[in-house]
């Protein structure tokens, strides 16, 4: 078992293996021709030759990266596959300098022994901002957010500045503004 990035050719043996979480609403469905467009952001796992688990690591900027579109053949499930691509797409971030990588999903417990934790969904706003606003689940979603590393320091929000009235009345004689 070896892990790879995805080429052209695997796009189609990728798709069947995405739809077929997708059916169960377990994964977003993703079009041949996206999985084509987005290649480059795939790596599968490869035994004896076949294609036998693939995943996406997708770049919302320098201290953000997300792990999306996890498959698995279900007939070679428990044998290490996701594994050994969640730990090649882990490194890809580490080569890139991503600190902090995130995932939504339905099964948890499988990633927190890969060493993710759980998070509130709102505290990874870029995921949010550009993929949930687009999911047909977006008002009922069920997965859990998750990452691998330290979240991104966010600068505090914009605080108001109260103005006193001292300030707005004009200088008087003698008095620099």
């Amino acid at each position: 078992m070896r892990a790879r990035k995805a080429r052209l050719p695997d796009a189609e043996r990728m798709h069947a293996l995405i739809a077929d979480y997708a059916r169960e609403q377990r994964l977003l469905p993703r079009t041949l021709a996206e999985i084509r467009e987005n290649i480059r952001d795939f790596t599968v796992i490869e035994q004896r030759g076949a294609v036998i688990a693939c995943g996406a690591l997708h770049f919302y900027g320098p201290e953000l990266a997300e792990i999306r579109s996890v498959a698995v053949d279900r007939a070679r499930q428990r044998l290490g596959a996701g594994s050994c691509l969640v730990e090649a797409l882990l490194a890809e971030a580490h080569s890139h300098s991503v600190g902090c990588v995130c995932l939504f999903t339905h099964i948890p417990d499988y990633f927190a022994r890969l060493g993710f934790v759980m998070v509130e969904q709102q505290s990874l706003p870029e995921k949010a901002l550009k993929d949930c606003v687009r999911c047909p689940r977006v008002s009922c979603c069920n997965e859990t957010a998750m990452v691998f590393g330290a979240l991104p320091l966010r600068p505090p929000a914009p605080q108001p500045q109260l103005v006193g009235l001292r300030s707005l009345a004009p200088p008087t004689a003698g008095q620099a503004g």
